[in-house]
């Protein structure tokens, strides 16, 4: 299975009344930085890891976003910035990645398969854009994007996501873990 056709289009932007999706450039890295900083507690349990460190700086977090960059010019991975409408306020950040080779096996059949992973500010999840990304994303990805199967995978301790992802009609198809210890959950 490969990640994404050779010669299918790379979707640029997504827009609704409550955000704009758009490729995460270098340049949103101040952005970037301030909403990642503003949520490190919550990010920490939603990678289940010590990302971002107390001590996380903004030269780190632009190291991050020249590499996010540099896969999506690949096309090996893409990562899109969620911001507001105006595109003044980075409010989280959506990654799309081939599938690991567990999630590979819930589809068979498939050519062209992406895991997807997703976050928004701590501060945005009381006003339900949460639920607005995850619907948005759904949508965009069946009828934009030229991937034949989508699985949405997070760790098993970020129960909050792992409800969201169930009560939009995804399935808790497989529990596996990496080679690091993490514990995941996929949902298609």
């Amino acid at each position: 299975m490969s990640f994404y056709p050779e010669t299918a289009p790379v979707p640029e932007r997504k827009a609704t009344d409550r955000l704009l999706l758009r490729p995460l450039r270098v340049t949103d890295a101040e952005m970037d930085y301030e909403a990642v900083i503003s949520s490190a507690a919550m990010l920490r349990r939603w990678s289940q890891s010590d990302w971002p460190a107390d001590d996380f700086t903004l030269a780190e977090n632009r190291r991050d976003l020249e590499r996010h960059e540099r896969k999506h010019r690949e096309r090996t991975a893409f990562t899109f910035t969620v911001l507001d409408p105006r595109a003044t306020k980075c409010l989280g950040c959506i990654y799309i990645m081939p599938l690991r080779p567990e999630e590979a096996a819930l589809c068979p059949g498939a050519n062209h398969g992406a895991r997807v992973g997703f976050w928004v500010r701590a501060s945005e999840h009381s006003n339900e854009l949460e639920r607005h990304l995850l619907g948005t994303l759904r949508e965009w990805l069946r009828t934009e994007w030229a991937f034949d199967a989508v699985v949405f995978t997070v760790y098993q301790q970020e129960t909050r996501q792992a409800a969201l992802l169930a009560e939009a009609g995804l399935e808790m198809r497989l529990k596996f873990t990496l080679p690091d210890g993490r514990a995941c959950c996929a949902y298609a």
